[in-house]
């Protein structure tokens, strides 16, 4: 085995804290939750309460300036408990820092301090039910009018859309310059005229709430322009690297700990009067599947370093995404294969991670983006 060498005795000890609460506070909920389509508030202000939402937020903003790796401690113990309606990822990960990076000082004070207690839910409103990787064909538009922008249009598949408080939107302030005139904006969810539709019911992922929201002559203050208008897509750009790079991050630590489940199944589980493990076509596959793994953990714990270096770039990132969402479909579909019958019980964890794992292929930008992405990249003069 190749050991991490990446975390050191303070981020194992937060792991320990992170997947103790897991287990207490989430895991026996979570088939509840599934019912529910929705994840409580009370668990978001408990882990905020543990400092378990946007540890990377700077001091002066009510969190504690700790570095991405606490964050991805995170996201690996939610993966590997299967607790995919926890959307504390994207609260941390993407929301709070495009306020973080991008935004003023009334921006930042008004709302990171919330965020980090978990009084405010983030969520962010890219995809379009017309465009949904295609950035640059977002129909939402934002009219500036005196000391506010009107905005109209509607967004699909928002995750934390039931729970969210504000919400980063994706707009056209100028719809004659393509990627040039898109801007973002932080619109708080009680503002006249947006309203979030039904919670949608989704193949997987069944305790995450994922909403419709609709735009419909919605007053955003001026001050709530995020950064620079027409500045959007650039933006966007700037922090997809990261975004891509939690996906491959909670992508790997499903996998891993499917694969961990199904060899304590093979070796408990008889057939023909043996444990499954003893037959010789279980022994390959394991095989196969702890070697993927192994080189996929490489590459993935490579891709960390250079994001704490801020050296990751796009491809880079792309590369990862694709790849290891693909091997993650297709470690757990044969780890749902060595559990027979059973695995597809939806009591049992595996099929959960079946139905769970489908869509990270296509959200973040689908794996026919990211190889687009590569391709140009490779090929460039």
């Amino acid at each position: 085995m190749i050991p991490r060498t990446l975390f050191n005795s303070d981020h194992e000890t937060f792991r320990d804290t992170v997947r103790k609460f897991l287990e207490a506070e989430a895991v026996p909920n979570n088939e509840e939750w599934e019912k529910q389509g929705v994840v409580p508030r009370e668990i978001w202000l408990k882990a905020g309460e543990q400092g378990f939402l946007c540890p990377m937020v700077k001091e002066q903003y009510g969190g504690i300036e700790a570095d991405f790796l606490y964050s991805v401690v995170i996201n690996e113990e939610i993966s590997r408990l299967g607790l995919t309606g926890i959307g504390w990822g994207l609260h941390t990960e993407i929301v709070a820092p495009y306020i973080q990076n991008n935004g003023s000082e009334f921006l930042k004070e008004k709302y990171l301090p919330k965020m980090v207690t978990g009084e405010c839910i983030g969520a962010i409103a890219m995809t379009e039910p017309g465009a949904g990787s295609d950035l640059q064909g977002v129909k939402t538009t934002a009219v500036k009018q005196g000391d506010h922008y009107v905005l109209n249009g509607s967004k699909t598949f928002i995750t934390n859309g039931q729970n969210a408080d504000i919400v980063i939107v994706v707009a056209k302030t100028d719809p004659s310059k393509g990627a040039k005139g898109i801007s973002l904006f932080v619109v708080d969810c009680d503002s006249e005229g947006f309203e979030k539709g039904t919670n949608l019911k989704k193949v997987g992922m069944k305790a995450q709430d994922t909403s419709e929201l609709f735009f419909q002559d919605v007053k955003v203050p001026a001050e709530n322009l995020l950064g620079e208008e027409g500045m959007g897509f650039i933006y966007l750009m700037k922090e997809l690297p990261q975004e891509r790079l939690g996906i491959s991050i909670g992508g790997l630590a499903m996998a891993e700990s499917a694969l961990e489940q199904t060899i304590q199944y093979v070796k408990e589980r008889k057939a023909f009067g043996k444990s499954i493990a003893d037959f010789q076509n279980t022994q390959f596959k394991i095989a196969e599947m702890h070697t993927k793994l192994e080189v996929a953990r490489s590459y993935v714990d490579r891709c960390l370093e250079l994001h704490l270096k801020k050296e990751l770039d796009i491809p880079t990132a792309a590369a990862g995404k694709y790849y290891i969402t693909d091997l993650q479909c297709e470690v757990i579909d044969e780890c749902l294969q060595l559990h027979g019958g059973y695995g597809y019980m939806w009591e049992y964890p595996i099929a959960r991670m079946f139905a769970d794992s489908r869509v990270q292929r296509i959200y973040g930008g689908t794996n026919e983006i990211m190889k687009t992405i590569i391709a140009k990249a490779v090929l460039a003069d």
